[in-house]
């Protein structure tokens, strides 16, 4: 996208399409179908999802931003290199942060924070994006992406640990027993083991796209 020449607001109706539409037209996950990997991998508690959700999230903004500004100083030559850099100082303060204030969580997302430095959706904005537009559009931009792929984490999560273990896990309130709350084990319910393990995360994505694009028919075919 080319940048604007004319003064626009702040909340015009294209910037808040930057804010809505990867939620839904152009979500990053189940239509673009890019940060593929850690939705499979961190999604069998609702914190981790969270967690890696806000960690996306910021790195996503703060990187459009910096290259953004930084978009007319960059030799093309070298803009990969520049823009891997950015990113890397930024998943190292996020990763300290993390093991600051979530220790436990850091732990169980272990190597998955140092691997968002690679991760396609990031580099795919900095690119399609922050290269060629303001920083406030691309703040927007990062902020959408970034809610879009933390949205489909958190469904994911949200099903694989409740039918997976009967739980839901909540940063800072802890592990709620929601099936062992209403007995439903009394009834001979079991906990599905197939839940937690990467390949139900497939299923769920797949229901996911199954049920966006039922509900969107303008987006069968992309």
């Amino acid at each position: 996208m080319s940048e604007e020449t004319k003064r626009e607001p702040l909340f015009s109706k294209k910037n808040r399409a930057l804010l809505t539409n990867p939620l839904n037209k152009i979500n990053p996950v189940t239509i673009q179908v890019l940060g593929i990997c850690s939705a499979l991998a961190v999604t069998v508690q609702m914190d981790n999802a969270l967690v890696m959700s806000i960690a996306v999230t910021a790195v996503t903004v703060l990187g459009n931003v910096v290259i953004s500004a930084m978009r007319n100083i960059i030799p093309s030559r070298i803009r990969i290199i520049v823009e891997l850099v950015v990113v890397a100082f930024l998943v190292i303060c996020v990763d300290q942060i993390l093991k600051a204030y979530v220790y436990d969580v850091s732990k169980q997302l272990s190597v998955f924070v140092g691997l968002i430095i690679t991760n396609c959706i990031i580099m795919g904005r900095l690119e399609a994006f922050a290269l060629g537009n303001k920083p406030w559009a691309s703040a927007l931009d990062g902020i959408g992406n970034g809610l879009g792929y933390g949205l489909v984490l958190i469904v994911v999560a949200f099903f694989k640990e409740f039918f997976g273990s009967g739980t839901l896990t909540i940063p800072v309130i802890g592990k709620l027993e929601i099936l062992k709350s209403i007995s439903i084990y009394d009834f001979g319910y079991l906990d599905n083991g197939l839940m937690l393990l990467p390949p139900s995360s497939l299923f769920i994505v797949a229901i996911y796209i199954w049920v966006q694009k039922s509900r969107n028919p303008q987006l069968i075919g992309e």
